[in-house]
């Protein structure tokens, strides 16, 4: 695709939010693609055709580029829209039900995935277990005709509007030598029986977050995701979707764009111009990993890169715009954006793995241990 064309649909996208926003369809937030759930923003999204852009077209998708969504993402970050319903099925799942899916479900769930009707949330998370993925406790017993899966899982965000989440639960007993061995992957229905869903309130009485606990909960083997005792392989390639896009470094972008409409505002600010050249620098890193993955190359590394980098960003502009602002009482758009960005800072880096523990993963993929 050229450069010329990547404009151009850069501009289709930010004509399409500047005519939502002239319509008073959503207001610009921070944290959009975790907080801004708008099933009815994402169905008109899917109408333009920017959901499952990625998707082959046999599945319902349009067969287009990871770079080409990743200019319609980057976009939308940036506008703060409202795009949480559909984020996780559009980032992650799709790209992985065409990795490890079978037949039969890429073409339950695909369709419906890219016309923004069906939602999913990630089941890795688990109290007291928090990064180490390893360390999960949840449990699939094998039963006829399925398995039945126990456990707890945090952090679901979505869970509660959700559709599905992919479970990852331990199918074999840890094995001290390789506890990377013996996990697998399940597709879980969260409206089904056994399944309670229970929400995590944040400090300022959000809601997006959730525990979800599964009580005996049968799963067919048709929704088996990918080979049992295979999870782990799976879940890391996931990841790399996970932590490489532009939301981690954009949660707080709609804080620089309004910060840039106060130019006095902005002049006070001594981080103002350094965080604009970091901004600059990971959209080419992450750009660089949407070829990367486009390419069919694995991604780990830089993945986890980008995160730490990019939600260290976004941290630093939530506190920077914080300090500036101060009790100042004539920006209130400006002191909601703030207020909100420092309600959700603790969890920048946090969620996809805790950035002290991306660092050992950057460690080791360059070999230093």
């Amino acid at each position: 695709m050229t450069d010329r064309t990547l404009a151009e649909l850069r501009a289709d996208v930010r004509e399409f939010v500047a005519d939502e926003l002239a319509h008073g369809r959503f207001t610009p937030m921070v944290d959009c693609w975790l907080t801004g759930w708008d099933e009815a923003f994402t169905r008109r999204l899917a109408h333009r055709g920017w959901i499952g852009m990625t998707v082959p077209t046999e599945y319902g998708g349009h067969g287009r580029s990871h770079v080409e969504r990743f200019a319609v993402t980057e976009e939308l970050l940036a506008a703060g829209a409202p795009v949480g319903a559909h984020w996780i099925a559009d980032r992650q799942i799709a790209p992985s039900l065409l990795k490890f899916g079978t037949e039969s479900q890429r073409r339950r769930l695909l369709p419906g995935i890219v016309a923004g009707e069906v939602f999913f949330g990630i089941g890795m998370s688990e109290p007291d277990a928090g990064s180490d993925l390893a360390a999960v406790r949840t449990r699939a017993e094998q039963v006829d005709g399925g398995w039945r899966v126990r456990g707890v899982k945090v952090w679901t965000s979505g869970a509660h509007a959700a559709h599905y989440f992919i479970c990852l639960a331990r199918t074999s007993p840890l094995d001290t030598s390789d506890r990377h061995a013996g996990l697998s992957q399940f597709i879980v229905d969260l409206r089904g029986p056994g399944v309670t869903v229970s929400p995590i309130r944040s400090m300022n009485g959000s809601h997006h977050f959730n525990e979800v606990l599964l009580d005996d909960v049968f799963v067919p083997d048709e929704m088996v995701f990918g080979d049992i005792g295979n999870g782990w392989l799976q879940v890391t390639s996931e990841l790399a979707f996970e932590r490489s896009g532009p939301e981690r470094f954009l949660s707080t972008f709609p804080l620089v764009a309004k910060l840039a409409d106060e130019p006095d505002l902005a002049r006070s600010s001594p981080a103002f111009g350094a965080n604009i050249a970091r901004l600059a620098g990971l959209h080419t890193m992450s750009e660089s990993v949407a070829h990367t993955l486009a390419a069919g190359h694995d991604a780990d590394v830089a993945a986890a890169v980008v995160k730490v980098l990019g939600t260290t960003l976004e941290g630093d502009i939530a506190d920077d715009v914080d300090v500036i602002l101060g009790d100042d009482v004539h920006q209130p758009e400006l002191a909601r954006l703030v207020s909100t960005a420092t309600d959700q800072r603790p969890g920048f880096t946090l969620r996809g793995g805790t950035n002290e523990v991306l660092r050992g993963v950057i460690a080791r993929g360059l070999g230093m241990r």
